[in-house]
């Protein structure tokens, strides 16, 4: 009974531009074609998108050169168009409304990960940089993911002891610098991990530098295994049938 009252107030608007759409978390018919699912098949530690299918365990040039500490990376879109729009509403404009529809599409690309998964824990924001900002992004999406998927939701297992300098133009090799030795996982957050399967949430995989050094440090404090899902992704150049949105980067 209350909810044309309430469609009435506060009608449904797009995820991605806020034009009013038949109902909420759609996007709208100018937006949806700015977005770009990331789809099968794909490198299955990475999740990068092949052209063609290459067969089972056929892995991508970045995970065999470069094997990372997590065990699989699933990203749901692209980091282009309406996607970067609304990472930087959610992150930079209290658009949090949005990781809740942010968190469907995830679902959808780690579906696999979370089946496995013992909990599902943010990546974590410095305390100085939560007290200005007032929330963590990467815990708004986790926590939506964890309610979608029925997997534990842990914000607190792992610390950021080190505030670090935006990652905001720096080179990989700069990032994973700027991210030595800023997380641990306290005591009782060894507690809760040992021997536990996780799932990693972030909102953009750009690189991989911050998700390789939270990687390392659950795995220091007792985690079993290591997943990676964000919900967007910056692809590597020369990979599958995207090419990386350098001008995008955050």
């Amino acid at each position: 009974m209350l909810e044309w009252p309430a469609r009435m107030m506060f009608p449904p608007v797009c995820a991605g531009c806020r034009r009013q759409v038949s109902r909420p978390g759609v996007l709208c018919g100018a937006c949806w074609p700015r977005l770009t699912l990331l789809e099968r098949p794909w490198c299955p530690v990475m999740g990068t998108p092949f052209a063609h299918d290459m067969g089972d365990g056929f892995l991508c040039a970045e995970a065999i050169a470069d094997p990372p500490p997590f065990e699989r990376a699933r990203a749901a879109v692209l980091y282009d168009g309406v996607a970067c729009d609304m990472v930087r509403g959610l992150k930079y404009h209290d658009r949090t409304d949005l990781a809740p529809w942010m968190a469907e599409w995830m679902l959808r690309a780690g579906g696999e990960l979370l089946a496995e998964a013992d909990m599902i824990v943010p990546v974590p924001l410095h305390w100085r940089r939560f007290f200005r900002r007032k929330f963590n992004q990467s815990a708004e999406l986790a926590r939506a993911v964890a309610r979608l998927s029925g997997v534990r939701f842990e914000p607190s297992v792992v610390r950021r002891v080190r505030q670090t300098r935006p990652q905001v133009g720096l080179e990989r090799r700069e990032r994973e610098d700027n991210l030595r030795g800023a997380f641990r996982v306290e005591p009782e957050g060894a507690l809760a991990i040992a021997g536990r399967r996780v799932v990693l949430v972030d909102d953009v995989y750009t690189t991989g530098a911050t998700v390789r050094a939270v990687t390392l440090a659950l795995k220091k404090g007792g985690a079993q295994a290591v997943d990676v899902l964000t919900f967007a992704r910056v692809l590597p150049g020369g990979e599958g049938d995207f090419r990386p949105v350098v001008s995008a980067l955050i």
